[in-house]
């Protein structure tokens, strides 16, 4: 499995079966500034996301119709997309599981909300914001938490799930900041691997994730901080 780091919440997952881009908010991301769109979306199989905000649907809706990509969203989220004619696309909804060829997707709470704002500016709403366990034959598990605080069941995430790598949003504001995710990883789970995420991207938010690897000092955890477009082979 190969795991690269896009900016903010988008991640490239790379394993024998699938190529899946997570949240792939790449265009007007600071932090994919030198990266290339088509390489990045180069044989992907699969779009996966968390909720319905424009820094995580992202560039979803041209990449589906350019590459033929199945998406997964929540129910809210999938019919909006649906209505922007994107035409293969899984839903499912917090709790909910979903099977594809080499892996499966299910969907557990998150403490955020998730809605687009329309031209008019009125804000609609997009189903509730997830996070995604993601199983894999043969491979490592990932949690991508999505945006979200922390909450105490996320013990019974790590206990139906037993994820192996977490995907953790650190960049305070408009999720936990950095001591707090540190807190989550260290009493809810036992990831072996944690890769902050959703920092750095805006100056309202925190530019580093060394909060969490303050916190996570002591921990059975390994922190891989990666930087924008850098890889981590498990």
């Amino acid at each position: 499995m190969k795991i690269t780091w896009l900016g903010h919440s988008a991640f490239r997952i790379e394993t024998g079966k699938a190529k899946i881009l997570l949240d792939p908010f790449l265009n007007h991301n600071a932090s994919f500034a030198g990266q290339d769109i088509k390489d990045v979306s180069s044989g992907i199989t699969h779009i996966l996301l968390t909720h319905g905000h424009g820094d995580h649907v992202g560039d979803t809706i041209a990449l589906a119709k350019e590459t033929g990509a199945v998406v997964l969203a929540n129910a809210d989220l999938a019919a909006w997309l649906g209505s922007k004619g994107v035409d293969r696309i899984e839903m499912g909804n917090t709790g909910g599981t979903v099977t594809f060829g080499g892996f499966s997707a299910t969907f557990t709470n998150a403490l955020h909300s998730s809605a687009q704002i329309t031209e008019d500016g009125v804000s609609h709403a997009l189903g509730n914001a997830n996070g995604l366990m993601l199983h894999f034959d043969d491979e490592a598990s990932i949690f991508a938490m999505g945006d979200t605080d922390i909450f105490s069941d996320m013990g019974l995430i790590n206990e139906l799930h037993q994820p192996d790598i977490g995907f953790v949003p650190v960049g305070d504001r408009f999720t936990m900041g950095g001591a707090v995710a540190a807190l989550a990883c260290q009493r809810y789970f036992s990831f072996k691997t944690a890769i902050p995420c959703h920092f750095g991207t805006f100056p309202i938010i925190d530019q580093t994730a060394d909060k969490f690897i303050d916190g996570m000092e002591g921990s059975k955890t390994r922190v891989k901080a990666l930087k924008p477009a850098e890889s981590l082979s498990i």
